[in-house]
């Protein structure tokens, strides 16, 4: 190669390397998912790798929200952050929270739960679902007072929740936690008196004799 060539090449070979680079990341981005496999190797694809294939994580602005599991199968990943679940429950002995809980976990739903453990509890209860009731379970905006296995069902099949459970091995339900958080100061309490955006929130009653506890 004469000496006059060499700048010329140099610069083609640097224009080849940006445009590689370019791809690259092109082909990145237009990636939904990225996967990392056993064997430590990294791919990206457009399409939902199966769980068989290695740690799965959603990518770009199709994913969902972060409230989101992101370790759930993708038709999970969708009803909980669409219609995020939780369940109200009381402290101590109660039977229909055991049942309501067991009914949630045979169906593999995620779900985080919350308890009456104070006064305070029992009355932000009673803003968010317009009784002292426990077990009470709201699905996305919908309240459900009381233990109804068929009630409960129909929601969350309408909300998109498998009736198989689909959730991986090694996935843990959180301990629960009370409703009104204990640091909470004084001032930063709802006022009784001003009604809660989630008491307008429709209310459905279980059948008679479903079961719970009142507060």
């Amino acid at each position: 190669m004469h000496d006059r060539d060499r700048p010329f090449a140099a610069a083609l070979a640097m224009r080849s390397t940006v445009f590689a680079v370019a791809l690259l990341a092109a082909g990145t981005c237009a990636a939904q998912f990225k996967t990392i496999g056993a064997d430590g190797k990294v791919t990206y694809s457009d399409r939902q790798p199966s769980a068989t294939e290695g740690r799965v994580t959603a990518l770009g602005a199709r994913t969902a929200p972060q409230s989101a599991e992101p370790d759930l199968p993708f038709e999970l990943r969708q009803a909980t952050s669409r219609y995020p679940v939780t369940l109200y429950t009381a402290s101590g002995a109660c039977e229909p929270c055991a049942s309501a809980r067991q009914l949630l976990k045979s169906r593999g739903i995620p779900y985080s739960e919350k308890q009456v453990v104070s006064s305070e509890d029992s009355e932000a209860l009673e803003r968010l679902s317009g009784a002292r009731e426990a077990p009470t379970l709201t699905i996305g905006s919908q309240t459900l007072r009381g233990l109804a296995g068929e009630v409960w069902n129909s929601y969350l099949d309408a909300a998109g929740y498998p009736r198989t459970s689909l959730l991986p091995q090694t996935y843990q339900y959180k301990p629960a936690t009370p409703i009104v958080e204990r640091r909470e100061t004084a001032a930063a309490r709802p006022n009784p008196a001003t009604p809660s955006p989630a008491a307008d929130r429709p209310a459905v009653s279980p059948p008679a004799g479903s079961g719970g506890i009142r507060f």
